[in-house]
């Protein structure tokens, strides 16, 4: 009872310490930070608590082991996303003994209960944990970190599988499919990728992936579509088999979310690379059989404070086409490593010190400089594929989330790369002419608002005068079940609503719009709508000319599709 009322007391003085507008204007129950922030953060880790031993603190308070299996569930599916697998902060605070030990039991349960105005969400009034859970967590989290063990050469040996090997693969393309606009579709809770004939929307076939594929990439010759999973494992389909299936796969570690291969003359489809998240490093694989041949760790200095972070997380991978190089975002220490893979025995690194939460990102229209947002920092750094050098740091928007961005001529600024926000309803427009529009290059040229914050992806077309912006993570239904449209050449006069769940026809169910990707063509745009597992989902396409609905592709098959990947425009990496 006591310790009830000190928790709540504590929890009084903190909700007193929040300012007004917290509450008054936001439009969720997490203090100082917005709820579209905090689904993109509190996304679950793939990491198995019995992946894991056991480590007590002797100080601490009690934890049995059944509580410590629960605990570890729980800090796995809900907080290691923002404070590291190995609680020494990310987007959140560290979470180490030496902290929380001192803070004691009865302090950590308020933060957990109540939250905090930096963010911390609040688990047990929001309704998300049990005042049970809240007491363990906050014994559990004064106990030393349960590790996960590392994964190297051994263990993806282990997991390495050749299907077919190349020399009983096919010398010519066996199948009529048009490969240029076929689509690769993430089915994300279904452990699946479908593959979709852009021509005809008909699904071709599903195939067996990694939990929650994360994203698609092809190899430079447009034959091998790379899918990897959160799971952290790959899949390499052949797309000119008869009917196109894996021919190798390979587990790199126990947390992904990057894949990609070589694009440079004379490396083409020669190598791969993936980047995990646990453990902290990469792994440079043969190219038509993902056997490992380079595994190189992230864990270093973080560029600001110069402190050793041990789980620097690999975002994003892009493949130069400037040099044989690999363009590596390092999370945590906001480093990019620049790749040399033209000699692995002699592996050349060059290390550019950016921002820190390094992300997502891709090309400007050029393909020399790569747009790279750091989203927790609010920038975008610029790297010079070229000189491997950082050009610029743009303050855009709260946490900037662009996918790989939208490339498109201004009518008065010339060239610009686009992002739209996580934090906010902006989209900023990054000039990226230093020859022809100097005085614009790597500045905010101007800033768009649209429908609300919680925005995932932004697109256009070399071929096309509209640019489409989600807010699939937007707390209110009606903005996540629909798309923003603008008018490049108009982009003053604001956007077009597309009610894109309306069209679909669909029941019951969240229904949230996500990833707009242009067909071959340019002239249609696919949206995934996109519910939960037990409910139906859809991807709608709709003509980009007269912004009209064109077709709605509906399946037992399609289960929680979101990324969609047109070959063509991936191959070459047009956005």
């Amino acid at each position: 009872m006591q310790s009830r009322k000190l928790a709540m007391a504590l929890g009084i003085s903190l909700l007193a310490a929040v300012p007004a507008f917290s509450w008054a204007q936001s439009k969720t129950v997490h203090p100082g930070t917005t709820e579209e922030d905090i689904r993109f953060k509190g996304a679950p880790v793939p990491i198995k608590p019995e992946q894991v031993q056991d480590v007590t603190t002797p100080k601490a308070p009690a934890v049995t082991p059944e509580e410590f299996n629960r605990a570890k569930q729980i800090y796995f599916e809900r907080c290691a996303g923002c404070h590291g697998v190995l609680r020494k902060g990310a987007t959140g605070k560290p979470l180490t003994p030496d902290i929380t030990l001192p803070k004691g039991t009865d302090y950590l349960k308020v933060f957990i209960a109540y939250g905090s105005p930096a963010g911390m969400p609040n688990w047990q009034t929001s309704g998300e944990l049990t005042e049970k859970d809240v007491d363990l967590m906050a014994r559990y989290l004064q106990h030393e970190p349960p590790q996960p063990p590392e994964f190297g050469l051994k263990e993806m040996k282990d997991s390495w599988k050749v299907m077919v090997p190349p020399a009983q693969r096919p010398k010519k393309k066996m199948n009529k499919l048009n490969l240029n606009n076929l689509f690769s579709v993430t089915l994300r809770d279904d452990g699946k990728i479908a593959l979709i004939d852009g021509d005809s929307k008909q699904i071709i076939s599903t195939i067996e992936t990694g939990y929650a594929v994360h994203i698609s990439r092809m190899s430079a010759s447009g034959r091998y579509l790379f899918v990897i999973g959160r799971d952290a494992k790959i899949d390499m389909i052949d797309l000119w088999m008869e009917k196109p299936a894996v021919v190798a796969e390979i587990k790199v570690g126990l947390e992904a979310r990057s894949v990609e291969t070589s694009k440079y003359k004379g490396y083409e489809d020669k190598y791969a690379i993936a980047g995990t998240y646990w453990p902290p490093q990469f792994v440079i694989m043969n190219g038509d059989t993902l056997e490992p041949l380079k595994i190189v760790a992230t864990r270093g200095m973080t560029v600001d404070t110069q402190e050793y972070h041990p789980e620097p997380r690999v975002a994003a991978i892009v493949a130069s086409h400037h040099k044989p190089e690999f363009v590596v975002n390092v999370k945590e220490t906001g480093k990019v490593m620049m790749v040399n893979y033209s000699d692995l025995k002699n592996l050349k690194v060059t290390e550019i010190d950016a921002a820190r939460f390094l992300h997502d990102g891709g090309w400007e229209s050029t393909q020399r400089y790569v747009m790279i947002a750091a989203n927790n920092s609010n920038k975008i750094a610029v790297i010079d594929t070229v000189d491997s050098k950082l050009t610029a740091l743009v303050d855009v928007g709260k946490v900037p989330h662009p996918g790989r961005g939208a490339n498109f001529r201004h009518p008065k600024f010339g060239p610009v790369w686009a992002t739209s926000h996580l934090g906010d309803e902006t989209i900023s427009l990054i000039g990226t002419d230093p020859k022809g529009h100097k005085q614009h290059a790597w500045k905010v040229v101007q800033t768009l608002k649209g429908q609300g914050g919680g925005s995932l992806f932004i697109k256009t077309h070399p071929k096309s005068k509209n640019l489409y912006v989600d807010t699939t993570l937007n707390p209110e239904a009606a903005i996540s079940q629909s798309i923003a449209v603008y008018d490049i050449n108009a982009l003053d006069k604001g956007y077009q609503v597309l009610p894109i769940a309306e069209w679909s026809g669909l029941g019951d169910g969240a229904k949230r719009i996500v990833q707009p990707e242009y067909n071959r063509a340019g002239d249609e745009v696919w949206f995934s709508v996109w519910s939960a597992k037990d409910k139906q989902s859809a991807i709608v396409v709709i003509d980009d000319k007269t912004r009209k609905l064109k077709a709605v592709i509906k399946d037992p098959k399609l289960i929680t599709p979101t990324g969609k990947f047109n070959v063509w425009n991936t191959q070459h990496d047009v956005y």
